[in-house]
């Protein structure tokens, strides 16, 4: 309990760090749209930015999927309004209704929305490691500061929302005639992350294992395992794939490889430093980070992965 309660209150540390970085990095709001990315298939695509009231906390990506029976949606965006904009974009396109929401993980981009979609009707479904950080103080921490940063898109009537149904395992759905294969791939960039692959479209929903176009939010995630899970996702036969962050991917193997070799080279570099005892500013320093450093948010995002991947290694050398 110790641990988990350290850990919480880290994970909401990065988050506030992160904020306090955000002035610098915020960039104009831009509209909801959703662009047809395969049979059936559409998606909104957020900035590649931290949350900001100027932005409305539209930094992740979300899609749906229309069926004859009805649509099913992964991911609820940032704030209820993005939400409600999404639901909007749904209802333009599509009369039928939305059956089922599927969370990919419980960082605060991706499910501040949920409650729109709650009061739609739509069963929410989520991976059941997630039940722990959304009643943990962390949980609470990170909507109160949000309440602040984000205000007027996150308020006091912005709620945490949990599941409908919580998995166990891997659960396939049948909707109009597809099968929506939900397969849990954590712990990894969350211990909850749930990923979503359609056979029949080849379309794999992959919410934050993938960030396309920009470098990926590290924390304190399990990088090891984080790799494998993408090892797992290279298997599939998927030709099309919707990260977390980033533009819809049509070279999925391409994609999948850079987020793993990002990951790969923070743990070869911090790994050796922290073996050798090298103070993490100096092997900060002597790392070449030339393949990476042009990618939106390196800035920002970079100096903290690398910092809690030097932790992670000196742990796992113990």
């Amino acid at each position: 309990m110790l641990i988990n309660r350290i850990f919480g209150v880290a994970r909401c540390a990065i988050w506030l760090c992160l904020a306090w970085l955000l002035p610098a990095q915020v960039a104009s709001g831009q509209a909801l749209r959703a662009q047809q990315v395969a049979p059936q298939t559409w998606m909104v695509q957020g900035e590649s930015a931290l949350g900001s009231s100027a932005n409305r906390n539209f930094i992740s990506n979300a899609a749906f999927v229309v069926t004859d029976e009805g649509v099913l949606v992964v991911d609820a965006l940032g704030s209820p309004a993005l939400a409600q904009a999404l639901l909007d974009e749904i209802r333009r396109i599509t009369p039928k209704p939305v059956r089922y929401l599927v969370v990919t993980h419980f960082h605060a981009d991706h499910i501040y929305g949920l409650q729109v979609f709650k009061a739609a009707g739509a069963q929410i479904i989520a991976q059941r490691d997630g039940q722990a950080y959304l009643h943990s103080e962390t949980a609470a921490l990170r909507l109160q500061a949000s309440r602040e940063e984000l205000f007027p898109w996150i308020d006091e009537k912005t709620l945490l929302v949990p599941a409908d149904r919580w998995l166990d395992g891997p659960v396939t759905l049948n909707l109009g005639g597809l099968d929506f294969q939900l397969q849990p791939a954590g712990p990894a960039h969350t211990p909850e992350d749930l990923v979503v692959y359609v056979p029949q479209l080849k379309v794999l929903l992959a919410g934050d294992l993938v960030f396309r176009g920009r470098v990926p939010f590290v924390g304190l995630a399990d990088s090891g395992k984080w790799m494998g899970a993408l090892d797992k996702l290279l298997g599939l036969a998927a030709t099309v794939i919707i990260p977390g962050h980033g533009p819809v991917s049509t070279t999925a193997r391409e994609d999948l490889q850079l987020t793993r070799d990002y990951l790969a080279y923070l743990r070869k570099t911090m790994g050796a430093a922290a073996r050798e005892m090298q103070p993490f500013e100096e092997a900060y320093a002597a790392t070449d980070w030339s393949r990476f450093a042009k990618l939106p948010l390196f800035g920002v995002a970079n100096r903290i992965n690398a910092y809690n991947t030097y932790l992670l290694m000196e742990q796992e050398g113990r």
